[in-house]
């Protein structure tokens, strides 16, 4: 591993990179998650209105074959405000859909506006500590996401990252979920992971992954410096280019017959793990 004396945090001012723009999936279907329906825009004039206003969307369904100029012309409209745009089958827009008009085009709304990098560091300054965040690599729970935010809150670190495409966006569950917190906690949205891995490195930050077979026991990572936690998906874990893309890989110590822990677990205990070190 890298020696630790060679990569340090340093506050905005004196000398860390910047990025200039670091722009702004809830796969399955709306029944899936019991809150999803207060998130959803249908029809094209509520749509329209909502991108017209700003207001943050996560995705686009568009039904497929009925992408006319009006239709077309949201569809551009949400690409470059950052959404997701997925043409799909106009029966799966008929379910997820609570008027039951929704003129071929139901939008995914956010239940909190994202952040951006810079937000994190800024709050960190702010605070004069250092940077302490956590990596969601594509959580598709939103009961998880909104734990994670919440405990994250309580251990007083400075942001989330969350990707794009496959993954639970800010719906109204992933709020109710966070108890408040995401009022308070950044979290901010990426095209690419290990783009944003990437970013942080250079900003002075360690990346730590968690993984069964981790090389390194948590209780013997340092969690002291600025430092990036990353947690994999419920299924599968971290994604291969997410795991080598870490500087090292922690596991927790496991001591009964089951052989993983819920990812909000996880992070509880490594974020508060980063607590103890920084006392």
């Amino acid at each position: 591993m890298e020696n630790q004396e060679k990569r340090r945090y340093t506050p905005a001012g004196k000398g860390s990179p910047r990025r200039d723009d670091h722009r702004k999936k809830f796969e399955r279907r709306g029944d899936m998650d019991p809150g999803f329906a207060e998130n959803l825009l249908e029809g094209r004039n509520a749509v329209t209105e909502a991108l017209s206003a700003g207001r943050t969307i996560d995705k686009v369904y568009l039904a497929e074959g009925d992408t006319d100029r009006a239709l077309a012309r949201l569809a551009a409209m949400a690409k470059q405000a950052g959404a997701v745009v997925v043409e799909t089958d106009r029966r799966k827009l008929d379910q997820m859909s609570a008027t039951g008009a929704h003129q071929g085009i139901i939008a995914v709304v956010a239940a909190h506006s994202y952040a951006e990098m810079d937000d994190i560091f800024a709050r960190a300054e702010e605070k004069r500590e250092a940077p302490l965040i956590v990596i969601c690599d594509e959580l598709s729970d939103p009961h998880n996401l909104g734990a994670i935010i919440r405990t994250a809150e309580c251990a007083g670190a400075h942001g989330v990252i969350i990707p794009k495409r496959r993954s639970v966006g800010l719906t109204a569950v992933v709020g109710k979920a966070s108890a408040g917190a995401l009022e308070y906690m950044p979290v901010v949205r990426v095209a690419n992971i290990t783009n944003a891995i990437k970013e942080l490195k250079e900003r002075g930050v360690w990346v730590c992954g968690t993984a069964a077979d981790g090389d390194t026991n948590l209780y013997k990572a340092d969690l002291k410096n600025a430092a990036a936690i990353v947690i994999g998906n419920e299924g599968d874990g971290m994604s291969r280019l997410v795991a080598d893309s870490c500087d090292f890989k922690v596991s927790i110590p496991m001591k009964g017959a089951i052989s993983s822990l819920n990812a909000s677990a996880a992070a509880a205990i490594l974020l508060y793990e980063a607590v103890r070190q920084r006392l």
